[in-house]
């Protein structure tokens, strides 16, 4: 199972097998908060924050391509489970290199606070987690 989790600033890739992380990689790039203030320099720091966010995204791509991208095109993936910003994730897997592992990529997205190791190591708790829900006209007790 690979795992790709992504948010401005921060992303982790990983690769599981069971419960056990065989291989994985994890990263951080400054991304400036959102100006409030208006005045002749907001668009500066727009610009400026949008650059961070380009960097940091293409770092993110750059690691799943080399975390998740050879296990994918072998065949050795049974899914990717994505975790943490949509826009990031969508960001992430336009990369041409991500096709293999866009093809595996459930469409669930694990709600995930910043994508440290500590938090790829507990996913597979989360996305191994089974969700039963009653059957229609049944009563849930």
């Amino acid at each position: 199972m690979g795992v790709l989790l992504a948010r401005l600033g921060g992303h982790a890739a990983g690769v599981f097998a069971g419960t056990r992380l065989i291989a994985s990689k994890t990263g951080a790039r400054l991304v400036h908060g959102r100006h409030r203030a208006g005045g002749s320099s907001s668009g500066r720091f727009a610009r400026r924050r949008a650059g961070q966010a380009r960097v940091a995204l293409q770092a993110a791509a750059g690691v799943a391509v080399q975390v998740l991208g050879p296990p994918a095109e072998r065949g050795e993936l049974d899914a990717v489970v994505l975790g943490g910003d949509r826009a990031a994730l969508a960001t992430v897997l336009e990369d041409p290199r991500l096709r293999a592992v866009r093809v595996l990529a459930a469409e669930r997205v694990l709600d995930v606070p910043e994508p440290r190791r500590a938090v790829l190591d507990a996913t597979p708790d989360r996305f191994r987690a089974t969700i039963v829900r009653p059957a229609a006209g049944r009563s849930p007790i």
